[in-house]
């Protein structure tokens, strides 16, 4: 998944928007709340949140690590972006999604 397919299916998940912080970081939000985010240096490397039962299985390859500056093991960084395919990828975005989500309050998530 390239940055551009990131953008495309990150922006289609319901009341997502994009914005650039700490100067070079591509951020996709719900609510204000971070659910992926990625530099905008190649190459490509993207953060998501992730349930904690699945962070050890994921981190065992080492083009997973756990995302620096995030909760202790609830957040990975995909070093390299072959590393899922698209259907992968699509997966673990919703999921980080879904659990960014799921943290607001009912009344946010209930309008969303």
């Amino acid at each position: 998944m390239n940055i551009e397919e990131l953008r495309e299916f990150c922006l289609s998940l319901p009341a997502v928007t994009e914005d650039i912080k700490w100067e070079n970081h591509l951020v996709f939000s719900v609510a204000g709340k971070i659910f992926c985010l990625t530099g905008l240096d190649l190459p490509l490397q993207v953060a998501l949140k992730i349930p904690e039962d699945q962070f050890d299985e994921l981190t065992q390859t080492g083009d997973i690590v756990q995302a620096s500056h995030f909760a202790r093991r609830q957040w990975m960084t995909v070093l390299d972006e072959s590393r899922f395919s698209r259907a992968e990828w699509e997966h673990y975005i919703r999921q980080s999604y879904e659990l960014v989500k799921m943290k607001l309050p009912r009344k946010i998530r209930d309008s969303i």
